[in-house]
C-alpha cells in the first residue's frame, strides 16, 4: 500500500492526518506543496487545498477518517 499525502506549512488538517496515520503505524511520503513538483502533482489531481491524501490509487480531498478507514478495510488493512 502507498500512502502519499500532500501538504503545506501552518495546516491543522494537515497535521491531524499525519498524526492519525502515525498513530496507525501506516508508512507515507509527506510531499509538502512548497515544492513545485508536487504542487503541480496536487493540481493535476483537482485539488486545491491540502491535504490531500492518495492511497494507491485512491483520492482523498479531505482527512475524512471514516472514509479512510472504510477504504483500508476493503484493502485488509
Amino acid at each position: 500500500m502507498n500512502i502519499e499525502i500532500y501538504t503545506q506549512d501552518d495546516c491543522p488538517p494537515c497535521e491531524f492526518i499525519k498524526n492519525y496515520f502515525r498513530q496507525t503505524s501506516l508508512p507515507f511520503k509527506e510531499k509538502n506543496i512548497k515544492n513545485m513538483t508536487y504542487k503541480i502533482e496536487m493540481i493535476d489531481y483537482d485539488a486545491m487545498s491540502t491535504p490531500l491524501i492518495k492511497i494507491d490509487d485512491q483520492l482523498f480531498y479531505t482527512p475524512d477518517v471514516e472514509a479512510i478507514e472504510k477504504y483500508m478495510e476493503t484493502k485488509n488493512v
